[in-house]
């Protein structure tokens, strides 16, 4: 596998972070990561957390690597990329602890959906990113 920086990712999810008001998201303590040569067919990205444990031993605070499987995610259209950057977003916690929010109380197909169009619809009022 291969790894690169994926800035163009950072800069959207500061977008999203200040549009749908995920305010608790320290994003110079996230870093969103494109890989190449995974076998996964169906997995666009992933969320890796520095557990608690990691984080006494080293002597730092959470951090969050949010992994795009390039010959995934680059495939998609801007909608699904973005829908995909707010799912893995919505992973992290309130309390940013190292921690994850799960599929089946939080991060879902609705909850995900309602935060798109919250983007959107802020997104809307300043430059219209979406022609419908």
């Amino acid at each position: 596998m291969k790894y690169e920086l994926a800035p163009d990712v950072d800069k959207l999810a500061w977008d999203i972070i200040g549009k749908v008001g995920l305010y608790h998201i320290k994003l110079n303590r996230v870093v969103f990561v494109r890989s190449r040569g995974s076998k996964a067919k169906r997995t666009l990205a992933r969320i890796h957390g520095l557990p608690k444990i990691m984080q006494l031993a080293l002597g730092t605070k959470a951090f969050y690597a949010i992994e795009l499987i390039s010959e995934n995610f680059d495939k998609l259209d801007e909608r699904e990329k973005i829908k995909t950057v707010i799912h893995e977003l919505m992973h992290i916690p309130k309390c940013f602890g190292g921690g994850f929010r799960g599929h089946r109380n939080y991060v879902n197909r609705k909850t995900v959906e309602d935060a798109f169009k919250t983007y959107v619809a802020a997104s809307m009022t300043k430059d219209c990113i979406f022609k419908n």
